[in-house]
């Protein structure tokens, strides 16, 4: 068993450091402040290969490892989780949808542009009467002639707004129930469609997530997704893969809240000594480090599982359970340490704890990985 990274993962690693904390640290709160998506450095993140990070190279991907992939999103989540969230959702969600279950012609179509970045996509599975039980959702797609007609409307969509491609599901047979769901790739100017409200969030605010509405949209035949009745067990699928992206996020933000604590706690000067003399603080940075470390473990395990073909199901929630737990409660105990400037906002730790409540919601809340954990562990017992 090793636990070193090699020369490849180091030099991917570097490379994602570097980028984010000289291009994308540097200007957080102006893109935060204002919710604004940051074109120009998703636009570079696309031509460094960061938008297809795991497809081939003849789709104009990169070809890196599901463990590249979570080392690129804990380093750019470190300087800005809403760009690791872009990251992590344009590569996991709807690409990765398209690449897995379209055919070759769909694939041709649409992966390379997303992949090189040119285009980005969306991935609308949530409703605002369906959110963990995405089962239950109400858009709806009828068959006339060469296209599917979609009514309905999809929530809190990342990149709903910016995305020029979206992974769209819906209701193509209700008596099926979750078997009577369908996923089709929905193009920005199709007639019909068109996106709602941008949402004013807590957190993550520089990523886009936005409402998209489908009023009589008028879907080709061939942009269906695989067959019909396919789109849930899909989307599942995709989610699970999902959730190690969301654990390196995590891992990048808890990783970022100690940093920002360590070096906060050697310079503040209190009572004649600095923070980092004092017993009580160095117990939490020490409980902080033990378990970044540990999520990082638990999440680079379910990536290499998943790179070495394995059922890697269960592993990803585990990591995407602890480190997003885990990386809540580092945000917390940095805002502690650093007292009252832990809640000013020139301090990056007061958007890190903003920004990490998210992670514990996203791609299935705790409460969901805690049920896909327990359902495992008694079947396997």
């Amino acid at each position: 068993m090793n636990f070193n990274l090699s020369e490849s993962n180091l030099e991917i690693q570097k490379l994602a450091r570097d980028f984010a904390q000289n291009r994308i640290a540097p200007d957080v709160m102006k893109y935060d402040e204002f919710s604004e998506f940051p074109w120009e450095i998703a636009k570079e993140l696309g031509e460094m290969g960061f938008l297809g990070i795991m497809f081939p190279e003849e789709y104009e991907g990169s070809n890196l490892t599901i463990l590249d992939y979570a080392i690129i999103v804990e380093e750019i989540s470190k300087a800005d989780p809403s760009m690791g969230l872009t990251v992590a959702s344009h590569n996991g969600l709807c690409t990765n949808h398209i690449y897995t279950f379209s055919n070759d012609e769909l694939k041709k179509k649409y992966v390379p542009d997303l992949a090189s970045g040119r285009k980005l996509g969306a991935w609308g599975l949530t409703e605002n009467v369906s959110g963990s039980d995405a089962a239950g959702m109400a858009t709806t797609a009828v068959k006339e002639g060469n296209y599917y007609i979609l009514n309905g409307s999809k929530s809190f969509i990342t990149q709903g707004g910016v995305g020029q491609t979206a992974v769209v599901t819906a209701i193509t047979d209700k008596s099926k129930g979750s078997r009577g769901i369908s996923a089709f790739i929905v193009e920005k100017g199709f007639e019909g469609f068109s996106v709602g409200k941008k949402e004013n969030k807590l957190g993550m605010r520089s990523s886009d997530t936005c409402e998209l509405i489908f009023d009589n949209c008028k879907v080709p035949v061939e942009n269906l997704i695989g067959k019909e009745g396919e789109g849930f067990k899909q989307c599942m699928q995709i989610l699970d893969g999902g959730r190690i992206s969301i654990a390196a996020l995590s891992v990048g933000i808890a990783q970022a809240a100690l940093d920002h604590s360590v070096k906060y706690a050697k310079q503040r000067k209190q009572f004649g000594k600095s923070l980092a003399e004092f017993q009580g603080i160095q117990f939490k940075i020490a409980d902080m480090a033990t378990e970044v470390e540990a999520a990082r473990l638990l999440t680079y395990k379910a990536a290499v599982m998943r790179d070495e073909g394995k059922d890697f199901k269960f592993a990803a929630s585990l990591a995407k359970y602890y480190a997003s737990e885990i990386a809540t409660k580092a945000t917390n105990e940095a805002i502690q340490i650093h007292g009252g400037y832990g809640f000013i906002k020139e301090f990056p730790v007061e958007k890190l704890y903003r920004d990490v409540k998210l992670t514990t919601i996203g791609e299935g809340t705790s409460e969901v990985q805690k049920m896909i954990m327990a359902r495992a562990l008694v079947e396997m017992y």
